[in-house]
């Protein structure tokens, strides 16, 4: 399956199809070996890839983190963000496919990004005026030479989130999103250490892990030792405490504890 769909709500293959948003009731998809576009969408693909997505393809393929960026990524500006985005990147061969994709299918299926489970609905985030809660909305994606949606399956949204794994996805990534969809004024013209801030703590989570445990970063943040214990080998709490690190640098939110 495709990806349309980035972190900060664009939608990466405009030129082809359409989309329009999904409201309450069903849609008819099914994407499979037996279907005769299968794997056609797994090519020339722009998808930007989230800490978890990066956190799940590097353990998977059991790669360091910095050797997953080098081998599988390259850098963008995405949606109007001030922050660097990482893409997926492509092989330079043919139609420029996916260097996960097999003949059968995907080669890291389990761990494929959350953008691919979400195929063919993008998931997009408006964000509120006031103090309230931003609107997350879902949309359909339907590309010239998708053959899925003439598939007799058909879901709710709820059914195909769940069939996905989805909402994992979905909550490891929301402290990210929230703060590259964030509209404080302190991520204007951000000098060159923060934005290499930033990108050590969303993509490189091993490097991140030696600059917690070799700097003072412990000694100037108060974290409960069993956190801190998890995160030296959990890479979810290592990650959930980078987005934490750079919520409190980046945005000025007491996300972390001063010691002191």
């Amino acid at each position: 399956m495709g990806a349309q769909s980035d972190p900060t709500g664009d939608r990466p293959r405009g030129e082809r199809g359409g989309f329009s948003i999904l409201a309450e009731g069903r849609f008819r998809f099914a994407c499979h070996p037996q279907v005769p576009c299968f794997n056609e969408c797994c090519a020339d693909l722009r998808l930007v890839l989230t800490p978890y997505d990066i956190l799940r393809m590097k353990n998977r393929l059991g790669m360091d983190s910095g050797e997953f960026l080098a081998k599988y990524t390259v850098p963008v500006r995405e949606g109007g963000s001030p922050l660097p985005m990482l893409r997926l990147k492509m092989e330079e061969s043919g139609r420029r496919p996916c260097p996960f994709v097999r003949e059968e299918g995907c080669g890291i299926y389990p761990d494929r990004p959350g953008a691919c489970r979400l195929y063919p609905l993008g998931r997009g985030a408006s964000k509120a005026e006031s103090k309230g809660a931003d609107r997350e909305f879902y949309f359909l994606v339907r590309e010239d030479h998708c053959k899925g949606f003439e598939q007799s399956r058909q879901w709710t949204l709820k059914e195909w989130l769940e069939d996905q794994g989805a909402h994992t996805y979905n909550e490891m990534n929301r402290p990210w999103m929230e703060i590259v969809t964030s509209r404080s004024p302190r991520l204007k013209n951000l000098n060159p250490q923060s934005l290499g801030m930033f990108h050590m703590a969303s993509y490189d989570l091993d490097r991140f892990r030696k600059f917690i445990f070799t700097t003072r970063f412990l000694e100037r943040f108060h974290i409960p030792e069993e956190e801190v214990e998890q995160a030296r080998r959990d890479d979810v709490v290592l990650m959930l405490m980078a987005m934490k690190w750079l919520s409190f640098a980046l945005l000025g939110e007491m996300s972390l504890k001063l010691r002191g």
